[in-house]
């Protein structure tokens, strides 16, 4: 590489690095403040606060804004370069736009390496950790999943609960049914099914049982009845931020696992999935429309770069977020909603990129 790489790189991720540290600092002083009343109720000791908890905040909050802060990053430098024309210089030397472009490509490829990284494999290691965390100082994270819980528990056996109370283990209007390819021929029903911790099954109470074999015709009732069925209390409550303690890998079986049950969220968990890839690539896009952007030497200098980098940048979160409304409210496909903004915005990239003054 030549020097020139070498004084863009350095100025790219010495300006990245500086930006979201400074970030980091604000963050943690107001989130100090704010939990603070909770630290000196709970008592955790000054290193669990900073070393088991705010260390492992740091790489959620990179990762989260690490996109954001690659274009306002790539603008700062940029136009700073263009206004002392810099960038006139080196165009003039006969280094072509298009090789002058490489710098940015190498300094952006690393950060979406190190944002795939993080997001995939770093942090929910470091969320596991912070969980932990708050679940022992802070609350309890764990919340009931949505009303009406229908689970595929094997290829022929169905379960649902209309509704489960976590505090205390107990699913209410509940229903078991065995299917085979000649039909129905298992179905119990039960006022409420409750967590049995010492014998490690449910009690279901009051229920009525109907099983068919052959020719017979079995009605059971009964106020009470062990039921062994392979479901633990938290296959029916979900932790805020589950996903995010997961790594790709486990991901991709969760994934699996709900679609076997007959989840009505997978879409929700394909989304996280999906975003884990393309999140990354938003990097090198933004680079590019930042370079396009704060290459030319204008009269509003750096205040007008910021601005329309902010703009768009603010443009693209806002595009994925409704995109990302539509998959999970609607019938957008997961995998377009996580990748359509990267589209739409890498069109964008060529164009801005074409048109720049070379």
């Amino acid at each position: 590489m030549r020097t020139i790489d070498y004084y863009i790189i350095k100025k790219f991720l010495g300006t990245f690095f500086y930006a979201i540290a400074l970030l980091i600092v604000i963050v943690i002083v107001f989130d100090l403040s704010e939990k603070i009343d909770n630290f000196l109720k709970t008592k955790p000791s000054v290193y669990e606060i900073f070393f088991s908890y705010y260390l492992n905040f740091i790489p959620y909050f990179v990762n989260l804004f690490v996109y954001l802060f690659t274009f306002i990053s790539v603008i700062f430098f940029t136009s700073k370069m263009a206004s002392n024309t810099e960038i006139i210089a080196i165009l003039s030397n006969g280094i072509s736009f298009g090789r002058l472009l490489r710098p940015y490509f190498i300094a952006a490829v690393f950060l979406a390496l190190m944002s795939f990284v993080l997001a995939n494999f770093v942090i929910p290691i470091t969320n596991r950790k912070l969980q932990a965390f708050e679940d022992r100082y802070l609350h309890n994270p764990r919340s009931n999943r949505d009303t009406d819980i229908h689970m595929k528990l094997d290829p022929q056996t169905y379960t649902y609960v209309e509704s489960f109370n976590a505090a205390n283990n107990i699913g209410y209007k509940f229903s078991l049914e065995k299917i085979s390819d000649s039909g129905l021929y298992y179905k119990l029903t039960s006022e409420k099914v409750q967590w049995d911790s010492t014998s490690g099954a449910w009690k279901a109470q009051n229920y009525y049982l109907r099983e068919f074999k052959g020719e017979d015709h079995i009605i059971e009732k009964g106020k009470e009845i062990d039921l062994a069925i392979g479901l633990k209390p938290e296959d029916f409550t979900i932790k805020k931020d589950d996903l995010k303690t997961m790594n790709f890998i486990r991901l991709n079986e969760f994934i699996k696992e709900e679609r076997m049950k007959g989840s009505k969220n997978v879409n929700t968990f394909l989304i996280e999935k999906y975003k884990r890839v393309a999140d990354p690539f938003a990097t090198l896009i933004l680079t590019f429309i930042g370079v396009a952007v704060s290459s030319r030497k204008v009269r509003g200098g750096i205040g007008m770069h910021l601005g329309i980098g902010i703009t768009i940048t603010f443009a693209y979160i806002l595009f994925l977020q409704i995109s990302t409304v539509f998959a999970t409210m609607g019938n957008l496909s997961p995998i377009i909603a996580a990748w359509i903004p990267n589209i739409i915005f890498g069109l964008m990239a060529l164009f801005m990129i074409r048109v720049a003054p070379k």
